[in-house]
């Protein structure tokens, strides 16, 4: 069986960071395995406090996981400081990881930032040297180039400048431009549309995370690039059409929308 580690943080609310990734890993077909970088207390409308794991403690699960059950791929999300950013990879780089894709999580869908400001540096010159592919939204794609972005030709232009920069595929989501929900990936000097409708969904908690975790388990099991894009793309969409509607705030998806098994049904069901 293919395998994929996140390296993320955890949300309590279950329905971003380490435990989406664990459910978009499974229900994309691949074993997944954790190393956490920050415990937090979230919910659906909002994070209360974060709290980071050492250094050292990030380094030993890195080495537990990889000294037994090496991955096919890997995902990184929210990694909060300077430190920890290093040491993952320093992990990464030592073992040899394969099919990297970094989320660069900078804040909460709901506002709370989630990585210190002077972590930027050492996203950009430890970790993104070792992606294969990195998925920034808009905010993100904008701290990352310095320019504003506000138009799908300035989605392509940030695309290409920061895949060129930093020597990776860049996925960069136009979920913020407003008008409809289409991603544009650069890869190998070319660029790719994946157009889609805007889903009528509030529920969106989680998005960022559930994409790249799908990207990187559909890597793991060895589709090619565009086609993982593609594959993660129709499982998120398929998570926010379900419509679950859970929480006071932006609610989770429905990871599991396309689960089909006995042990799944409800009482009534059966």
């Amino acid at each position: 069986m293919k395998t994929a580690l996140s390296i993320a943080g955890s949300d309590s609310c279950a329905g971003a960071g380490i435990q989406a990734d664990l459910k978009t890993m499974a229900m994309n077909g691949v074993y997944a395995t954790t190393a956490i970088t920050a415990l937090t207390a979230q919910n659906t409308t909002g994070v209360a406090a974060v709290l980071e794991v050492p250094p050292e403690f990030l380094a030993q699960q890195l080495d537990a996981v990889f000294t037994d059950i090496p991955p096919d791929a890997v995902k990184t999300g929210m990694i909060p400081s300077a430190e920890l950013m290093r040491v993952a990879a320093q992990k990464l780089a030592e073992y040899g990881a394969r099919n990297v894709v970094i989320d660069p999580v900078m804040a909460a869908s709901s506002g709370p930032g989630l990585m210190q400001s002077s972590a930027l540096a050492a996203l950009t010159d430890a970790l993104f040297p070792l992606a294969a592919l990195i998925t920034p939204n808009i905010p993100e794609a904008q701290a990352l180039s310095g320019k504003k972005i506000d138009t799908k030709a300035g989605m392509e232009d940030a695309a290409r400048q920061l895949g060129e920069r930093f020597g990776c595929a860049v996925l960069l989501k136009g979920g913020h431009l407003g008008a409809d929900a289409s991603d544009v990936l650069y890869a190998n000097g070319a660029l790719r549309w994946f157009a889609g409708a805007r889903i009528a969904n509030p529920n969106s908690h989680g998005t960022g995370c559930t994409l790249s975790s799908a990207i990187a388990a559909n890597l793991a099991k060895g589709f090619p690039l565009e086609e993982a894009v593609a594959r993660g793309r129709e499982y998120l969409r398929g998570a926010l059409a379900a419509g679950m509607n859970l929480g006071r705030g932006s609610g989770p998806l429905d990871h599991t929308f396309d689960l089909v098994s006995r042990f799944a049904q409800s009482f009534e069901s059966v």
